[in-house]
């Protein structure tokens, strides 16, 4: 895989609880290439794709649990709900922002406000 691809399979692999930027992906990825653990090789236009070497193999079979696994194990569920639902809700809104006449941007804008008036409403009950 590349750098990339490797981001969305992380992302993917914790429910999108744990995305890593391509600022920490990209030197961890050039790190394990100096220790031998993995290998990069051109293809895909200028995309280096990354493999993992016997020595790399064997590093990997060694660790018990999955980074990813860690992450999806304590998280709590009401949690990963509401961040998925705001996940969610960022996607349509941002689909509305290029496709939406302005009216209807500002229905949404509406919408939008009253829900964070809400949310503050709940945080503030007793």
């Amino acid at each position: 895989m590349h750098g990339y691809e490797m981001i969305q399979e992380i992302a993917a692999r914790s429910n999108d609880l744990w995305k890593p930027s391509p600022g920490s992906v990209y030197p961890t990825l050039q790190l394990l290439v100096d220790e031998g653990l993995i290998v990069a090789g051109e293809s895909e236009g200028s995309k280096k794709l990354f493999e993992l070497t016997d020595d790399g193999r064997a590093a990997a079979e060694k660790i018990e649990t999955a980074p990813w696994d860690e992450i999806t194990e304590g998280a709590d569920p009401g949690t990963v709900n509401l961040r998925n639902a705001v996940v969610q809700l960022m996607g349509a809104v941002r689909q509305a922002a290029f496709t939406t006449p302005a009216e209807k941007q500002q229905r949404i804008v509406d919408i939008v406000n009253n829900a964070r008036r809400e949310i503050y409403q709940i945080l503030g009950e007793e």
